[in-house]
Formats: structure tokens, sequence, C-alpha cells
């Protein structure tokens, strides 16, 4: 069956205020690389039969400069993965017909090989007709991501059992001890399955106004919601299959310290800084900006476009706070 990988590009990554704005969102930005987020998902994606990024119209052609061996889809309005992947399904089903569909976010980090993972999970997806997410292993007790349950052993795949989000540190220092897994928002399905699946939740009129040809009124008639909430944790038949990579989401400046190469202070460092008696930082400077750090430990300081944000690295989800303060 032909795979199609769906790359998801339309958020604007709050987190990573000031380095990501609306109109240059976090998944065109190097972050370390020589290539965008963006373009390096798509690249990871070379194993599919046919690659398409979903995005927002105005994030079009900028998608198209950094990803142009892909087909580009925009979705009527952000409201979030449920309606974007329904959306892709129903659209990808239309042009391409039978397939299975492995959706990527564009902003994760992911080293090692990727492809084996993403082949078995579409494996799953094609010849158990299941709904299919990618567990990692957790490296750590953390509070920022969703965990999974796994059940019963498959062979190739596990039962999930159960999908708990962002437990607090205690409960999620439990779950990595009993084996549970990070949910990385990583997915195979075929649209049929997905769709399916999507008529029995809030996403049924969605679903419906798809299939009357009238996607805008379906965005219209459903509130934002992640395909977690809205469809996997209501289905009764959802796969996990573990990941055989590495893998970070880069959704905080805590997490693009864990991914950058840090100095002998430990402190990771984007663009032009210095670092002078500073310890477990993250200093990140766009063009035209200079970040000095002195004599300070666990910070997180970034500076772009003349707007510089402090954060300690233990609090950096509370950036979208600033993000929040600053549209109101």
């Amino acid at each position: 069956m032909t795979v199609v990988a769906v790359v998801l590009a339309g958020g604007t990554g709050t987190r990573l205020y000031p380095a990501s704005r609306p109109d240059r969102p976090k998944q065109l930005l190097g972050l370390g690389g020589e290539e965008s987020l963006l373009a390096r998902t798509v690249d990871r994606a070379g194993f599919a039969d046919q690659r398409y990024v979903l995005t927002r119209p105005s994030l079009a052609d900028a998608v198209r400069e950094h990803a142009p061996g892909a087909a580009v889809l925009t979705e009527p309005e952000p409201k979030d993965t449920g309606p974007a992947l329904v959306y892709a399904a129903h659209r990808v089903r239309e042009q391409v017909g039978d397939c299975v569909l492995v959706c990527l976010p564009s902003d994760h980090h992911i080293s090692g090989d990727f492809a084996p993972t993403m082949e078995r999970a579409a494996g799953v997806a094609a010849d158990a007709g299941r709904l299919v997410t990618v567990g990692v292993e957790p490296s750590r007790p953390a509070t920022g991501y969703g965990y999974i349950e796994p059940g019963a052993d498959r062979g190739e795949y596990r039962e999930v059992a159960r999908f708990v989000e962002k437990p607090d540190s205690e409960t999620a220092r439990r779950y990595v001890e009993a084996g549970w897994l990070w949910n990385a928002g990583v997915f195979a399905w075929t649209p049929e399955a997905l769709l399916g699946a999507a008529r029995d939740s809030p996403l049924a009129r969605l679903v419906e106004a798809l299939e009357a040809g009238d996607p805008a009124g379906g965005f219209e008639a459903v509130e934002p919601v992640s395909v977690d909430n809205a469809v996997l944790e209501r289905a009764d038949d959802v796969a996990v299959v573990p990941a055989d990579f590495p893998w970070d989401d880069l959704g905080s400046w805590d997490a693009v310290g864990r991914v950058l190469e840090a100095d002998g202070d430990r402190n990771a460092r984007l663009g032009e800084t210095l670092a002078v008696d500073a310890t477990d930082c993250v200093l990140a400077a766009g063009e035209d900006s200079h970040v000095s750090a002195v004599g300070v430990e666990g910070l997180a300081v970034a500076s772009y476009d003349g707007r510089t944000l402090v954060v300690p690295r233990e609090d950096a989800e509370r950036v979208r706070e600033v993000v929040d303060a600053l549209r109101e």
C-alpha cells in the first residue's frame, strides 16, 4: 500500500518566543542546524512514497521554499491537530486513494535511524487496520509530555491500555519506573481508519462537512482539540509501536538546550553569545543581536528582533504566558 507522509507545519511555537513568531514559526528556524526543522523533517520522511506538508495559507509560500519536494495542503484555520489530521486524511485520500498515512510534527529532534520504526508503524496500520502511535522510552520523568501505558504485546506492536496527559513529577517518575512510554505525537493510520474513528468523536461534524464539500464550514463547526483527546483516547483499537530512535520535542528553550552540543560549563549557545562564569544556561541570539551571561546558572536568555526573554530553564514551559500577555 502507498505510504504518504503528512508533516504538520501550521503551529506558531509560542514557547520559543522571541525566536518563533507568527510570521516566522519555529518550524522555519534552524535552531542549531543548517536546514530548518521543517526541511529536516521532510528529508527524514524520504522513506514514504509521497510527502505532504499541512500548514496555514499565510505560510504556504515559505513552506514551498523549505520543502520543495513535498506537496502543500493548507487548512482553513488552525484548530490543533485533531481537525488538521482529519482534514489531511480526507484530502490525501481524494488525491492518492488507498494509502497509509504517517503523520509527523515538523518541530521534533530525532537522531538515529527513523525509517524502520515508521515503516513498522505503517505496516501495523495497513495490516491490522489500527490507529497507531509511536511511543518513546523516557530518558527522565518529564512533566511536559503525555504518557502511554502499554498493554498486551502483539509482536509488532503493543495494545494501548491508556493515555495520560502531562502528569506531575511524582506521577511521571512512577510511570517511567513502570515502563510507560512518552507519546511522541507521531502517528500512522489509513484515512478510512482515522475518518471512521472521527465520526464517533467531537470531530464528527467536520467529517460530515468534508464529505459534503464544505471544509470551511466543518472547521467552523468544531472546537480546537488535539487528535489524542478527540480520537485516540476514545478509540479501543489503538496500537503503540516503540521507537528505535532518540527523540525530543523542541517545544521550549530548555528542550533546545538538551539537543545542542554544550560547552564545558553545560551552556548551550546559538548565535553570537558570551558566557562568563555561567553554567547550565541556554543562550540564543538572532541576527544583529548578542547575548552575554555573567555569573548566572540555569537560565534561558534569548534575544531576537529587539525582544529579549529571560527565564529559568526549569520554567521554560511558562514562556507561553508571555505570549498570551503580549496578545492581550
